[in-house]
Parts: structure tokens; C-alpha cells; sequence
């Protein structure tokens, strides 16, 4: 019998950061070991945080997530990877590492100025993955802003000598998301977050970032952080398109609707408004990830039902039996997984009329 044979409930690795919060709505709240209150206004049950510390990050699939049920309860990520590759990611999948990154970011400051480097410079230079990711805008404040991709016009000399002065997001593009937008961000792509943000972020699995401008901040021991400009500027795109506000492709389904977010060579991420209850068949080939981004239910099998709320994270691995959601509330998903471009996005939106032009506008195969 697999060792892997239902959907698993995996609680995330929270990381302090300088410019992350005490207060994680609308996704989180209370401290471990406190129970969540009963429905309010405008929330739901919500999963629990860690007590008194500055969150600015959930690693969701982090190799320190934790699996709390099933066979495999109480192993971290890691662990399991390790043992039972081939039944958690499927037997496609040989790279040592799990597929993809996912957090929920926390934010009441702005983030550094920073780049990722593509796959090559990041093997080269760091032994390691280059990073691609992707964000989907949960909350913003009215006056919330992103950085992303320098403005016109900017030579590598003028970027760098604005961030030596710490000003480099008056020579970034900078935009104020809307809620529910999507944002692709391609490696080699400026950028930075700013206050007042709440976002989920889906990227390789690499966490490498060259920090170019920290616009003068201290870290908790009042010392400036550590600049990575020589490695940054060899890095950076300056010509990098702004792919922000991706078209909405959302279409009716049986249990609500799904939206079609955005796919590229590392990840796909969809949105699943979950109305009524239905029965998922298992991912034949792969693993698939849910994020539960708002409302209460149950995750039921033929063994038996567990409730998900607000702020949790279901694995499905491709052993899984088929997994019925029974919403209590209308709830809402993110679904996460390394495409078939064909298979998961082209065909379906085709299907529901969708120009190719369009489809090429959310979906990214280079």
C-alpha cells in the first residue's frame, strides 16, 4: 500500500524577516497552541502563526514544512522527499530537489531592490537554481505599491548609481497592484515589494537574491545589510518586460468557476472558487498543491474527512485517492503544479474560446 495515499496537510515554515509583521490577516491568526475564534464578519476559521515574532514569510512547500497527517505526520518536507520521492512528486520527476517554491508573503516595509539570476549564472556562480516566480495579489492597501523592471531608458551605470544612494525605486517602474492581479517575474527581472502587502509567491526552488539597494536599513543588530551589487548588474535585464495584471481567464465549472493564473516551464498556478462540493481525481503524474486562500470545509476520502481552513496547504500526491472538497463557505483555492502546457492550459482555454494571442499572454513556454 503507498505510504502516500491521500491528501496531506502540510503547516509552513514561518520566517522572520525585518520588513514582515506581527498581524498575518488575513490568512493566519492567534499564536501556536491557540485556537482559532468562531466565524466573524468578513473572516473564517483561519490556521494558527507562531506567537510574538515579525513573519514576512510562509515557506508553504519550504523543505521545512511540516506534514500533519497521514502516515508520514510530524516529517518534515525534507524528510519525506528523501525516502518517498517517486510517490510524493511522481515517477517523472529525478531532480533532488522538490518542484517548486511556495510562500505567502507579509509585508509592512519595503523589500530590497533585488534580482534573481537565471539557471545558468545561478550554476555557475552559486551552485544552485535560478529563479523564476510569480505572484498573485491577496491583499493590498489602497496605497500599496510594487516595483517592477527599471524605467526606460535606464543605462546599468544609472542603476548603479542610484542604488549606491539608495534611491533606486525613483528609476524603477513602479505600480499599484489590484486585488487579485497576477504578476509574472521572469529571472533578471528588477523588483521589489512595498508595504501593505499580503501575496503569494510560486517560484523555482531557489531562494537566491542579489540585493542591490537596501535604501540604508539596519538589521536588528544595526548594522547595513549585505549589498550584492557586482553579481546583481551582471545579472539584471534592464529591458525586462512589466508582466503584471495578466488577463483574467475565469470560466464556470461544476463546483464554481477556475481561473487560468499563469504557467511557465517551472510551475502553474490556477484559482479554484469552490461553491459547491466536489469529488478531484488524483494527479495521475505529478504532485499538485492546494493553498487555501479563503473559507472552511472538509477534505473528504473513502477513509474518512479532515476540515481545511483559511491559510492552510494540501499536498496531493499522484498516489492520492480521489479527494472530495466540501465547502462550508464559498472557498477559495490556489492550485499549484509543473504543467503540460497542452494538457493544462492551451487545450482547456481553446476549448472555452480563448484567442491564441491571449492564451500566449499567461502562458510562457521559453
Amino acid at each position: 500500500m503507498p505510504e502516500l495515499d491521500q491528501p496531506l496537510l502540510l503547516a509552513p515554515d514561518f520566517k522572520d524577516k525585518i520588513w514582515g509583521r506581527e498581524q498575518l490577516d488575513p490568512l493566519y491568526i492567534g499564536a501556536e497552541g491557540q485556537k482559532a475564534p468562531g466565524k466573524s464578519k468578513g473572516s473564517t476559521r483561519r490556521a494558527t502563526r507562531p506567537a510574538a515574532r515579525r513573519i514576512g514569510e510562509a515557506w508553504l512547500t519550504g523543505e521545512g514544512a511540516t506534514f500533519m497527517t497521514g502516515r508520514v505526520s510530524g516529517l518534515t518536507l525534507r524528510d519525506v522527499f528523501a525516502r518517498s520521492r517517486g510517490e510524493l512528486c511522481g515517477s517523472g520527476w529525478n531532480a533532488d530537489y522538490f518542484p517548486f517554491l511556495a510562500k505567502f508573503l507579509f509585508t509592512c516595509d519595503w523589500l530590497s531592490m533585488q534580482v534573481h539570476p537565471d539557471d545558468d549564472y545561478a550554476l555557475l556562480h552559486e551552485n544552485s537554481r535560478g529563479k523564476t516566480e510569480a505572484w498573485y495579489i491577496i491583499e493590498g492597501d489602497e496605497d500599496a505599491s510594487i516595483c517592477l523592471g527599471a524605467a526606460a531608458g535606464t543605462t546599468r551605470d544609472a542603476l548603479e548609481s542610484a542604488c549606491r544612494q539608495g534611491r533606486s525605486r525613483e528609476i524603477a517602474q513602479n505600480f499599484r497592484p489590484g486585488l487579485a492581479e497576477a504578476v509574472f517575474v521572469p529571472s533578471r527581472t528588477l523588483h521589489a515589494l512595498g508595504p501593505g502587502l499580503v501575496i503569494f509567491e510560486l517560484s523555482e526552488t531557489s531562494d537566491v537574491t542579489y540585493r542591490l539597494d537596501d535604501y540604508g536599513r539596519l538589521d536588528n543588530r544595526g548594522r547595513p545589510r549585505d549589498l550584492h551589487l557586482e553579481r546583481g548588474l551582471e545579472t539584471v535585464r534592464l529591458e525586462a518586460p512589466a508582466y503584471r495584471d495578466l488577463p483574467r481567464l475565469e470560466f464556470e465549472e461544476a463546483f464554481g468557476s477556475r481561473r487560468y493564473v499563469v504557467a511557465c516551464r517551472y510551475f502553474a498556478i490556477e484559482v479554484l472558487l469552490i461553491e459547491s462540493r466536489y469529488t478531484f481525481p488524483a494527479p495521475p503524474d505529478r504532485v499538485e498543491v492546494l493553498a487555501v486562500i479563503g473559507g472552511e470545509g472538509r477534505v473528504e476520502t473513502s477513509r474518512g474527512w479532515l476540515a481545511y481552513a483559511t491559510g492552510q496547504t494540501w499536498l496531493i500526491p499522484p498516489c492520492s485517492q480521489p479527494y472530495r472538497l466540501v465547502p462550508e463557505e464559498t472557498s477559495r483555492f490556489i492550485r499549484f503544479y509543473v504543467p503540460d502546457f497542452e494538457r493544462d492550459f492551451r487545450r482547456p482555454l481553446a476549448k472555452h474560446g480563448v484567442a491564441p494571442e491571449m492564451i500566449g499572454r499567461v502562458v510562457f513556454e521559453n
